[in-house]
């Protein structure tokens, strides 16, 4: 309930700080229910990167756009009509998939059985969802931390251009007298 309630909140705010805020608690309450739910080690990626590293470059983009957001007069109709297009596809999706828990679905018959009879003895790692992650997809979680270290990057790089460009604009020009 506090989830919905925080997401439909930073949609419907104006002032940004306010929603970045809104947004960081929403990051905090996704990662109390991960933990609620045994996944501790997505609750981790999510406090860290939503309530953590997603807040504070949220935080310095409107430091240098400003707190409040821009009215626009013209209806979004075209980026609506796409959300919920793509929203009705991924509804469409799911209704493929196995039952929830499904002891006969493709992921449990396939390597599943033999994470679970072979993990311990083979990675050394008592906890099946770490041995998955650090030993059998090691190279998959290196992937992932590499795109996201890259998109951190680039977003520094935006926000250090977006720091230059304004600090062009309010400098006088050459030959302006004060």
């Amino acid at each position: 309930m506090f989830v919905a309630a925080t997401g439909i909140a930073a949609v419907w705010l104006r002032n940004l700080l306010a929603s970045a805020m809104v947004l960081g608690i929403y990051s905090l309450l996704m990662a109390s229910l991960w933990v609620v739910l045994d996944a501790v080690d997505v609750a981790f990626t999510e406090a860290a990167v939503g309530a953590g590293i997603t807040t504070v470059l949220m935080l310095l983009a409107i430091a240098l756009t400003g707190r409040h957001e821009k009215r626009r007069r013209a209806r979004p109709w075209l980026p609506l009509a796409t959300s919920l297009g793509t929203a009705g596809l991924l509804i469409y999706a799911t209704l493929g998939m196995p039952a929830f828990g499904d002891a006969n679905a493709p992921a449990q018959l396939h390597v599943a059985p033999y994470y679970l009879a072979h993990g311990q003895a083979e990675t050394g790692v008592p906890n099946v969802v770490t041995a998955v992650l650090a030993a059998y997809r090691g190279f998959d979680t290196l992937g992932e931390v590499t795109v996201i270290f890259t998109a951190g990057i680039g977003v520094l790089v935006l926000l250090g251009g977006a720091k230059r460009r304004q600090r062009k604009e309010t400098e006088p020009a050459a030959g302006d007298s004060a």
